[in-house]
């Protein structure tokens, strides 16, 4: 099968990426939600993860002034809400009151997570590396809350009851059927 070289590489063809709510708050204490379509975890040890945030969003002064941000990760089902909360600002739309969303108070920073969605983390900011139009914010990650019905015995997540919603470039999906798990090559012959 033959590739085709592109003219000019674009950040389009990486996919797919995981929609994450980032949560913040501003000095008078509103709250504010933005969308974020490009997040990975940086590290296990300490648990880090990084968000990248368009350098003109109010979001990132926010994250900047106050030192943490929340990272929410919505269900499939919530795709209006995703959508919503990256298509307007928060400098003029109180978007936890439009769409009828519970800021949930952390335990440990100031920002709000949302408590309508099944997995919240609490992050302190740790590094922030402006990069091009956008600046790769990275949060330690220092409480988890996740849905009780969601968790194993164990303590693992079931992800396919999370429905997570994750994007390709300008689309929404949501996560297919399980495949396999990490290392199955070991014990299982092609």
């Amino acid at each position: 099968m033959s590739k085709k070289t592109l003219p000019r590489p674009a950040s389009r063809y990486f996919y797919p990426w995981p929609i994450v709510l980032v949560t913040t708050i501003d000095n008078s204490g509103k709250p504010n939600i933005i969308t974020i379509g490009a997040s990975s975890i940086c590290s296990s040890n300490p648990p880090m993860v990084g968000v990248a945030i368009g350098t003109a969003q109010y979001s990132l002064s926010l994250i900047e002034e106050r030192g943490d941000f929340g990272v929410n990760l919505p269900r499939a089902g919530q795709v209006y809400e995703v959508d919503f909360c990256g298509s307007r600002s928060g400098r003029t739309v109180d978007k936890f009151e439009t769409l009828g969303w519970t800021a949930q108070e952390s335990s440990i920073i100031t920002s709000p997570l949302i408590q309508e969605c099944p997995v919240s983390m609490e992050c302190q900011l740790r590094h922030s590396l402006q990069l091009g139009n956008h600046t790769w914010v990275i949060g330690e990650i220092v409480a988890v809350h996740v849905e009780e019905e969601l968790l194993g015995a164990d303590g693992s997540l079931d992800l396919a009851a999370a429905e997570p919603l994750i994007s390709g470039w300008g689309e929404y999906f949501s996560l297919g059927e399980k495949i396999a798990d990490w290392h199955y090559s070991r014990t299982s012959p092609r």
